[in-house]
């Protein structure tokens, strides 16, 4: 009988501690949880700084182009919106030259260097062309696919995001650039993020 009284007694200990314990779970999965939460780098925010090669193994910061108009663009040698994307990225980089403005387009290829290279040969591109080898710029800035272009004004601010590929010899394209080139920057929240 003395075995059957201190049965009773733990389980009631036991289903107690299994409870707290389910309780601390659920409690962290829910705060840690949702600092995993997927937030996309949106119009209106700061860019975040890098560093990346490249074409040249030369290290190049987003820092380094503060003052400017930066369109920076993430792409692919294998994506074919991104093929078709380049050449108005070209004709754009060319018709703001002498502007305070930069292409920096960003490449998350897994092979070397060399493929990227030849693509930028291929295509006769002239603005900065940098090797996100390991994807950490791109997971940093959260892109979703390829491409994905964000125009950063002269401090720094995100001004437009767009998702997709864009004819950016179209004058309607590129009308946050001329606008921050006329009128400098703007508050944060008239900036706008674009889905194609």
């Amino acid at each position: 009988m003395a075995d059957k009284t201190d049965n009773e007694k733990g389980l009631p200990k036991i289903a107690l501690v299994v409870i707290v314990l389910a309780v601390v779970g659920i409690a962290a999965f829910i705060i840690f949880g949702q600092r995993q939460k997927f937030e996309p780098v949106v119009a209106g925010a700061d860019s975040i700084d890098f560093t990346l090669p490249d074409l040249s193994g030369n290290q190049k910061s987003l820092k380094d182009y503060r003052g400017k108009v930066v369109f920076l663009n993430f792409w692919a040698t294998w994506c074919k919106p991104c093929e078709e994307e380049m050449p108005s990225m070209q004709a754009l980089y060319q018709a703001f030259a002498g502007q305070p403005f930069e292409i920096v387009a960003v490449s998350v290829d897994k092979d070397g260097p060399e493929v990227v290279k030849a693509y930028a040969a291929k295509y006769g591109l002239t603005f900065t062309v940098l090797h996100d080898r390991k994807g950490s710029v791109k997971e940093t800035y959260k892109t979703t696919g390829v491409p994905e272009t964000f125009i950063v004004d002269q401090n720094g601010v995100i001004a437009e995001k767009v998702w997709g590929p864009r004819d950016w010899s179209e004058p309607s394209s590129y009308a946050t650039i001329v606008d921050l080139l006329k009128n400098g920057p703007k508050p944060r929240e008239s900036y706008k993020t674009v889905r194609k």
